[in-house]
């Protein structure tokens, strides 16, 4: 470069704001971050972009038969979240004199209110009942060739149940064609219900908390000395500033937007901070930290696979069930996806896949892609026919959240799809990993009588036909 060349670049440099300064080393980043993608389980419902394969079937397939559970919508807050870290954030807001019109990025707190009261826990609020809504919507776009479910199944509390009846009004095409079945939340149902969790005595809700918060801990700190720089007099905690993110999450889902999004409030590394310590406590709670999580999750995956490879007549075309936040993920491990050791590293060392003292940014299992509100799982049966390089047959596939996930040796079909035969033994497998003491009663430690480690809702006449949903919406303050 000549002398003239590096004086004219100075002075470019000179004339540069700041913040092109900061950037002028990377010109060719994209760089993008959204706080509502990394939020867990209090993420409102997005489909991952990372990218995925692509959700369409492969070329000459056609779904034949599909089932979904999926998780409840969005709701104002669980009682846990709100009890623990919403309302005494608020509390301490609304008793504390502290003029935030004068401190920076925490100036909006002079005008703001809490968007939740404790009445309004676990309710479905608007957003949610827009997201099962349009859900529903999907599927009848996504199924179209197929009959439409006459029952859409769904587990006994209001927020599951209003989640059913808002997809049912999206799905259906004429009023009362398609009816509710609600499954009874028992705590001595054995595995046959859509919260078996509830009925698994060696299952604790608690767990995962203790390891969560050691990460908890160590990310939080800096951010309490910044804060608390700029408002000593508050004295932020760590709960403090937990709850203000995960505010960030109930209140968008509620209001549509939160200014504790901002991200000159928590930057990118901060969420990612928070992310990962809601993922070691998925991780402990129902994932693959937990010795239950399999056995809890094996019997829809099961009793699904059992009914779309049945070639009864009386059996549906589709298949979709309502529960919460627990059940998918443990359905998840009894499939074999999103371990973090599936293509490396000892099974049995999986605990030390989630360190507690710092982040593996490489990690398979995130909760924001895996189960924010009406996160959605799906397994498919497709017919295929002159598909390039394949036999003409039967196919099946598993999608979470539109994105197909590959089964682990389960993959000599087009695209992500396995053969029948190739998915009957893997079902097989998973079936044999989590049975006899590795199965629900056994790891469990059921006491109570007449357990099952069977899932049977769907064929069993004795849950009854339901009820008709109907088009009337009632008011929500939200």
């Amino acid at each position: 470069m000549s002398s003239g060349q590096s004086y004219s670049l100075g002075r470019l440099l000179k004339a540069l704001p700041l913040a092109s300064l900061a950037s002028a080393a990377t010109l060719n980043s994209n760089y993008k971050f959204n706080p509502l993608e990394h939020l867990g389980g209090v993420a409102p419902y997005f489909e991952s972009q990372d990218p995925q394969a692509s959700p369409d079937v492969p070329q000459g397939c056609k779904a034949s038969r599909a089932a979904y559970l999926v998780r409840h919508a969005a709701i104002a807050a669980n009682d846990f979240d709100y009890e623990t870290y919403l309302e005494p954030f608020v509390s301490k807001v609304e008793n504390k004199t502290i003029d935030w019109s004068k401190i920076p990025t925490l100036n909006f707190l002079a005008d703001w209110s809490a968007p939740v009261s404790e009445e309004e826990e676990e309710l479905l609020t608007r957003v949610g009942r827009l997201e099962a809504t349009r859900l529903g919507v999907d599927l009848f776009f996504r199924y179209s060739h197929l009959k439409l479910p006459s029952k859409v199944y769904t587990s006994s509390a209001e927020r599951t149940y209003k989640s059913a009846q808002s997809l049912v009004r999206g799905f259906e095409f004429d009023d009362n064609t398609m009816n509710v079945v609600s499954i009874y939340e028992g705590k001595q149902s054995g595995a046959d219900s859509l919260t078996p969790y509830k009925a698994c005595p060696a299952y604790s809700s608690s767990a995962g908390s203790d390891e969560s918060s050691v990460y908890k801990e160590k990310y939080t700190k800096p951010i309490m000395a910044r804060l608390n720089d700029l408002a000593p007099e508050f004295n932020f905690t760590m709960n403090d500033i937990y709850g203000m993110m995960e505010m960030c999450g109930y209140e968008s889902v509620i209001r549509g937007k939160s200014p504790f999004c901002d991200l000159d409030l928590f930057s990118p590394d901060d969420w990612l901070a928070w992310e990962y310590t809601e993922d070691v406590r998925y991780h402990y709670n129902v994932g693959y930290g937990n010795e239950v999580a399999g056995a809890v999750g094996l019997p829809w995956f099961n009793a699904t696979a059992s009914l779309l490879m049945s070639e009864a007549p009386e059996a549906e075309d589709l298949y979709v069930s309502f529960t919460h936040r627990e059940l998918p993920p443990m359905v998840l491990v009894a499939m074999g996806l999103f371990n973090n050791s599936a293509y490396g590293g000892s099974p049995d060392k999986v605990n030390e896949t989630m360190p507690l003292d710092r982040i593996n940014y490489r990690r398979a299992w995130k909760a924001s892609s895996i189960l924010p509100f009406l996160s959605n799982l799906a397994v498919e049966r497709l017919n295929c026919t002159g598909s390039y390089g394949y036999d003409d047959g039967e196919y099946y596939r598993v999608l979470v959240n539109s994105a197909p996930q590959p089964l682990d040796a389960c993959a000599d079909g087009p695209g992500t799809t396995c053969s029948r035969a190739g998915f009957e033994k893997y079902l097989q497998e998973r079936v044999d990993m989590f049975s006899g003491p590795n199965g629900f009663s056994e790891k469990c430690g059921v006491s109570y009588k007449n357990s099952t480690d069977s899932l049977s809702i769907y064929t069993d006449s004795g849950v009854g036909n339901g009820t008709i949903v109907g088009k009337r919406h009632e008011n929500y303050r939200f």
